[in-house]
Protein backbone atom coordinates (compact mmCIF):
# COMPACT_ATOMS: atom_id res chain seq x y z
CA UNK A 1 0.00 0.00 0.00
CA UNK A 2 1.50 3.36 -0.99
CA UNK A 3 2.35 5.90 1.68
CA UNK A 4 0.50 9.22 1.57
CA UNK A 5 2.38 12.35 2.25
CA UNK A 6 0.78 14.20 5.19
CA UNK A 7 1.79 17.58 3.76
CA UNK A 8 -0.02 16.82 0.51
CA UNK A 9 -3.21 15.91 2.39
CA UNK A 10 -2.97 19.11 4.44
CA UNK A 11 -2.51 21.23 1.30
CA UNK A 12 -5.38 19.60 -0.63
CA UNK A 13 -8.22 21.72 0.91
CA UNK A 14 -6.28 24.92 0.23
CA UNK A 15 -5.70 23.91 -3.39
CA UNK A 16 -9.41 23.17 -3.85
CA UNK A 17 -10.35 26.53 -2.37
CA UNK A 18 -7.97 28.35 -4.73
CA UNK A 19 -9.34 26.41 -7.73
CA UNK A 20 -12.97 27.21 -6.87
CA UNK A 21 -12.20 30.87 -6.20
CA UNK A 22 -10.30 31.20 -9.47
CA UNK A 23 -13.28 29.70 -11.32
CA UNK A 24 -15.58 32.39 -9.90
CA UNK A 25 -13.25 35.26 -10.80
CA UNK A 26 -14.57 35.46 -14.37
CA UNK A 27 -18.26 35.75 -13.46
CA UNK A 28 -19.72 39.24 -13.80
CA UNK A 29 -20.98 41.03 -10.71
CA UNK A 30 -24.74 41.15 -10.21
CA UNK A 31 -26.43 44.38 -11.12
CA UNK A 32 -27.46 46.35 -8.00
CA UNK A 33 -30.67 47.53 -9.66
CA UNK A 34 -33.67 45.16 -9.79
CA UNK A 35 -34.36 43.42 -13.10
CA UNK A 36 -38.13 43.48 -12.78
CA UNK A 37 -41.01 43.64 -10.35
CA UNK A 38 -41.92 40.65 -8.23
CA UNK A 39 -45.32 40.95 -6.58
CA UNK A 40 -45.33 40.74 -2.81
CA UNK A 41 -46.98 37.65 -1.29
CA UNK A 42 -50.13 39.61 -0.43
CA UNK A 43 -50.35 40.85 -4.05
CA UNK A 44 -50.16 37.42 -5.63
CA UNK A 45 -53.39 36.03 -6.92
CA UNK A 46 -54.64 32.52 -7.31
CA UNK A 47 -52.25 29.74 -8.18
CA UNK A 48 -53.19 27.30 -10.92
CA UNK A 49 -54.76 24.00 -10.00
CA UNK A 50 -52.44 21.02 -10.09
CA UNK A 51 -55.05 19.31 -12.29
CA UNK A 52 -57.03 20.53 -15.28
CA UNK A 53 -60.58 21.30 -14.10
CA UNK A 54 -63.50 19.68 -15.93
CA UNK A 55 -65.56 22.86 -15.78
CA UNK A 56 -64.77 25.01 -18.82
CA UNK A 57 -65.64 28.28 -17.04
CA UNK A 58 -63.31 27.38 -14.16
CA UNK A 59 -60.50 26.75 -16.67
CA UNK A 60 -61.03 30.14 -18.28
CA UNK A 61 -61.25 31.93 -14.94
CA UNK A 62 -57.99 30.31 -13.83
CA UNK A 63 -56.23 31.20 -17.08
CA UNK A 64 -57.42 34.80 -17.06
CA UNK A 65 -56.73 35.38 -13.36
CA UNK A 66 -53.14 36.14 -14.28
CA UNK A 67 -54.29 39.17 -16.25
CA UNK A 68 -55.83 40.74 -13.16
CA UNK A 69 -54.13 43.86 -11.92
CA UNK A 70 -52.71 44.73 -8.54
CA UNK A 71 -54.71 47.61 -7.11
CA UNK A 72 -52.94 50.93 -6.77
CA UNK A 73 -53.92 53.93 -4.70
CA UNK A 74 -55.21 57.28 -5.94
CA UNK A 75 -51.92 58.82 -4.74
CA UNK A 76 -49.93 56.38 -6.87
CA UNK A 77 -52.08 57.19 -9.90
CA UNK A 78 -51.67 60.91 -9.26
CA UNK A 79 -47.90 60.54 -8.89
CA UNK A 80 -47.72 58.74 -12.25
CA UNK A 81 -49.93 61.28 -14.06
CA UNK A 82 -46.97 63.41 -15.31
CA UNK A 83 -45.37 60.30 -16.82
CA UNK A 84 -48.68 59.40 -18.47
CA UNK A 85 -48.92 62.90 -19.94
CA UNK A 86 -45.31 62.67 -21.18
CA UNK A 87 -46.01 59.25 -22.71
CA UNK A 88 -49.11 60.56 -24.52
CA UNK A 89 -47.04 63.41 -25.98
CA UNK A 90 -44.23 61.03 -27.01
CA UNK A 91 -46.68 58.62 -28.65
CA UNK A 92 -48.38 61.48 -30.51
CA UNK A 93 -45.04 62.77 -31.84
CA UNK A 94 -43.91 59.28 -32.74
CA UNK A 95 -47.14 58.55 -34.60
CA UNK A 96 -46.73 61.74 -36.65
CA UNK A 97 -43.13 60.94 -37.51
CA UNK A 98 -43.75 57.30 -38.45
CA UNK A 99 -41.09 55.94 -36.10
CA UNK A 100 -39.13 52.75 -36.06
CA UNK A 101 -39.72 50.32 -33.20
CA UNK A 102 -36.40 51.32 -31.60
CA UNK A 103 -37.25 55.02 -31.84
CA UNK A 104 -40.67 54.45 -30.32
CA UNK A 105 -39.17 52.31 -27.55
CA UNK A 106 -36.56 54.96 -26.71
CA UNK A 107 -39.08 57.84 -26.70
CA UNK A 108 -41.61 55.93 -24.60
CA UNK A 109 -38.99 54.70 -22.12
CA UNK A 110 -37.68 58.24 -21.70
CA UNK A 111 -41.21 59.54 -21.06
CA UNK A 112 -41.97 56.83 -18.48
CA UNK A 113 -38.55 56.98 -16.87
CA UNK A 114 -37.37 53.41 -17.45
CA UNK A 115 -34.57 51.86 -19.51
CA UNK A 116 -35.65 51.07 -23.10
CA UNK A 117 -35.02 47.35 -22.58
CA UNK A 118 -37.36 47.39 -19.54
CA UNK A 119 -40.26 48.66 -21.66
CA UNK A 120 -42.79 46.06 -22.80
CA UNK A 121 -43.81 46.57 -26.43
CA UNK A 122 -46.13 44.57 -28.71
CA UNK A 123 -47.08 45.07 -32.31
CA UNK A 124 -49.34 42.00 -32.53
CA UNK A 125 -51.50 39.94 -30.24
CA UNK A 126 -53.89 40.42 -27.36
CA UNK A 127 -55.12 44.00 -26.77
CA UNK A 128 -53.02 45.49 -29.63
CA UNK A 129 -55.02 47.75 -31.99
CA UNK A 130 -55.02 46.81 -35.69
CA UNK A 131 -51.74 47.97 -37.25
CA UNK A 132 -50.89 49.63 -33.96
CA UNK A 133 -48.65 49.32 -30.96
CA UNK A 134 -49.25 48.45 -27.30
CA UNK A 135 -46.55 49.34 -24.79
CA UNK A 136 -46.10 49.71 -21.09
CA UNK A 137 -43.56 50.19 -18.37
CA UNK A 138 -43.21 51.53 -14.90
CA UNK A 139 -41.57 51.36 -11.53
CA UNK A 140 -42.72 49.29 -8.62
CA UNK A 141 -46.33 48.25 -8.86
CA UNK A 142 -47.39 51.24 -11.01
CA UNK A 143 -47.44 51.01 -14.82
CA UNK A 144 -48.04 53.58 -17.51
CA UNK A 145 -49.43 51.81 -20.58
CA UNK A 146 -50.25 53.26 -23.97
CA UNK A 147 -51.55 52.31 -27.38
CA UNK A 148 -51.24 53.93 -30.77
CA UNK A 149 -53.59 52.82 -33.52
CA UNK A 150 -53.11 52.93 -37.28
CA UNK A 151 -54.55 56.46 -37.48
CA UNK A 152 -52.03 57.76 -34.94
CA UNK A 153 -54.54 58.10 -32.09
CA UNK A 154 -52.82 57.48 -28.74
CA UNK A 155 -54.44 56.34 -25.49
CA UNK A 156 -52.58 56.21 -22.17
CA UNK A 157 -53.57 54.79 -18.77
CA UNK A 158 -52.03 54.41 -15.33
CA UNK A 159 -52.67 50.94 -13.91
CA UNK A 160 -51.28 48.44 -11.45
CA UNK A 161 -49.09 45.61 -12.66
CA UNK A 162 -50.65 42.28 -13.47
CA UNK A 163 -50.53 39.50 -10.91
CA UNK A 164 -47.62 38.07 -12.93
CA UNK A 165 -45.66 41.30 -12.45
CA UNK A 166 -45.91 42.65 -16.00
CA UNK A 167 -47.37 45.93 -17.20
CA UNK A 168 -49.04 44.49 -20.29
CA UNK A 169 -51.68 41.81 -19.87
CA UNK A 170 -50.66 38.25 -20.61
CA UNK A 171 -51.47 37.02 -24.08
CA UNK A 172 -52.59 33.60 -22.95
CA UNK A 173 -53.30 31.52 -19.93
CA UNK A 174 -51.20 29.20 -17.89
Amino acid sequence: MPRTCPRLLAALPILLLVAVTAGCAGTPARSPEPQGYCPLPEERGPTPSPCIPFDWNQRLAENHAYRERITITAEQKEAAAPRAKALAAALGKSADAGPTENGLRAAAADAIGVRPEALELRTKGFAVPDHGVLLGGGKGRVCVNGTVDATGHADVEVVGRTVEGTCLPGEGGH
